[in-house]
C-alpha cells in the first residue's frame, strides 16, 4: 500500500492536467478525463493501483476514489465551459484541492498538531489556486495583472472554505470539497467584487489577525477560526469595514461573555464546550444568516436581485442583534438562579432550554442596543427609527430562540439549528419592519 504522501502527490499531479483546458481548449481536453477514467476501471492491482488507491479501494479492487475525483473535476469543468463561471476559477479550484491536500499530508508527517496540517492546506492550496488561475489566464491569452485582485480574493476564499469543509467532512471527500469550492467561487464571480489587490490583502491581514487572536485566546477552535476569517473577508469585500465592525462586535463581546464566570457555568453544566472555544458549527449557526444578508446586499447592488439593498442591510443588522442578544442573555443570565420557562413561567433548573432570567433578558436587550448603536454610527441608512427597528429585531430573535429552546430543542432541533432559526427570525423582522416603515412614510 502506497504512502498517503505519494498518493496525494499523484493526485496533485493529476490536478495539473486541468491546465489542458485553457491550453488546448475544452474540445481537445475532453479525452484526458476519459482516458483517466478508463484507466481507473482497467487498473485493478499493481504499482499504479497502489499509487492512487485509498484504503477502502482495496476491498473491491477498484479505484473508486480516483473515479470520483475525476468525475467531480470533469463536472466542474463542464459547468465552467457552459456558464459564466471562468475557466481560471475551475483550474484554481482543482489545483487548490490537489496541492492543498499534498501540503497537508507533508505537514502531518512532520508535526502531530492538527493546526499545522490545516494551516499548510490553506496556505499551499491558496497559493496553488493563485498560480492555477494566473496560468489559465496566461494560456488563454488574457491579461493576468488586470485580474490580480479577483485571483487573490477567489484563492483566499476558496482555501478558507476548503479548510472548513475538510474539518466537517471525512478525509477522503476531496471530490465534494472541489465541487463545493468551485460552485461558491462561481457565485463570488457573479457578484463582481469591486476591490483592488491591496484591499484584498489588507482585508485578509485584518481578518486573519482577528482570527489568530481568537484562536490563541481560546475563543475559537481551528475550524472556528477559519470560518470566522472567511466570514470577515466576505463581509469586508461585499459590504465594507463598517459591516465588519458590526459583525466583529458580536464575536468580540460574545466571546467575552462566554468567558464571564466560566468556571461557575461549568460547574452548573451550562458552559460552552472546549473551554468556550467556538467551532465552525457554532460560528455558522450564529452568523450564516448575516453572511447571506451580505451576499444579498452585494447581489442587489449588482442588479442581480430586484429587492432594495437596504432590506438586506437591516436583515444583516437584525441577525447580528439577535446573535448578540441571545448570547448575552444565555451567558450572563445563566449564572443567576431561579430562571423561568418562557412558555409557562414555571421555575426550572439553571441551564434548562427555554429558561430565562430577568437579568439575562436585560443583558439581551443591551446586546441588541449595542448593535443598533453601531449601525446608527456606521450606516447612513440607519436613523433613530432604524436603530429602534434593529433593537426590536434583536429582542424578537432572542425570544424566538428561547421559545424554540423550550419546545423543539433536543428533540427536533439542535442548538445550532435553534441559533440559525433565531437569527433568521431577527433578520426577517428587521427587513419587514424597515420595509413597513418605509411604506408608511
Amino acid at each position: 500500500m502506497t504512502s498517503a504522501v505519494r498518493r496525494a502527490g499523484a493526485f496533485a499531479a493529476l490536478c495539473t492536467l486541468s491546465l489542458a483546458v485553457p491550453l488546448l481548449g475544452p474540445a481537445v481536453a475532453i479525452p484526458i478525463p476519459v482516458v483517466v477514467l478508463l484507466g481507473a476501471l482497467v487498473v485493478t492491482d499493481g504499482p499504479l493501483f497502489d499509487l492512487f488507491a485509498y484504503p477502502d479501494d482495496y476491498e473491491d479492487g477498484r479505484l473508486y476514489g480516483l473515479m470520483a475525483f475525476v468525475l467531480a473535476a470533469t463536472a466542474l469543468g463542464v459547468v465552467a465551459v457552459m456558464s459564466s463561471m471562468t475557466i481560471a476559477a475551475f483550474v484554481g479550484a482543482v489545483m487548490l484541492v490537489g496541492y492543498g491536500n499534498l501540503a497537508a499530508r507533508l505537514a502531518r508527517r512532520r508535526a502531530d498538531d492538527p493546526s499545522v496540517s490545516v494551516g499548510a492546506f490553506c496556505l499551499a492550496g491558496g497559493l496553488a489556486a493563485v498560480v492555477g488561475q494566473a496560468l489559465a489566464l496566461a494560456l488563454a491569452g488574457e491579461a493576468v495583472g488586470a485580474a490580480a485582485a479577483t485571483i487573490v480574493f477567489l484563492a483566499a476564499s476558496g482555501a478558507l472554505l476548503a479548510s472548513i469543509l475538510r474539518e466537517v467532512l471525512i478525509l477522503y471527500d476531496a471530490p465534494v470539497i472541489m465541487l463545493v469550492v468551485g460552485l461558491v467561487l462561481w457565485l463570488l464571480i457573479e457578484l463582481e467584487p469591486a476591490v483592488g489587490s491591496l484591499e484584498v490583502v489588507v482585508a485578509l491581514a485584518v481578518t486573519g489577525a482577528f482570527g489568530y487572536v481568537s484562536y490563541v485566546l481560546g475563543a475559537a477552535s481551528i475550524a472556528g477560526m477559519f470560518t470566522g476569517v472567511l466570514l470577515g473577508l466576505l463581509t469586508i469585500v461585499f459590504g465594507g469595514y463598517d459591516w465588519f465592525v458590526v459583525l466583529l462586535s458580536f464575536f468580540a463581546i460574545g466571546s467575552l461573555s462566554t468567558k464571564y464566570r466560566y468556571e461557575e457555568k461549568k460547574a452548573r453544566g451550562i458552559a460552552e464546550a472546549n473551554d468556550g472555544a467556538r467551532g465552525s458549527a457554532n460560528v455558522l449557526g450564529n452568523a450564516a444568516v448575516s453572511l447571506a444578508a451580505v451576499i444579498g446586499y452585494a447581489a442587489s447592488t449588482a442588479g442581480l436581485l430586484a429587492l432594495e439593498a437596504d432590506v438586506f442591510l437591516f436583515a444583516f443588522a437584525g441577525s447580528v442583534a439577535t446573535a448578540m442578544s441571545d448570547t448575552l442573555s444565555s451567558e450572563i443570565g445563566g449564572v443567576f438562579d431561579r430562571p423561568r420557562l418562557i412558555t409557562t413561567f414555571e421555575r426550572v433548573e439553571p441551564g434548562t432550554d427555554g429558561g430565562v432570567t430577568w437579568q439575562g433578558e436585560l443583558a439581551g436587550i443591551a446586546g441588541a442596543t449595542i448593535v443598533a448603536a453601531l449601525s446608527f454610527a456606521f450606516f447612513p441608512e440607519v436613523d433613530a427609527v432604524g436603530a429602534a427597528v434593529i433593537v426590536a429585531a434583536g429582542v424578537v430573535g432572542m425570544t424566538v430562540d428561547s421559545l424554540l429552546g423550550a419546545t423543539l430543542e433536543g428533540t427536533v432541533l439542535g442548538n445550532q439549528g435553534v441559533n440559525f432559526l433565531a437569527t433568521l427570525s431577527g433578520a426577517l423582522v428587521g427587513a419587514v419592519l424597515v420595509f413597513s416603515v418605509a411604506a408608511v412614510g
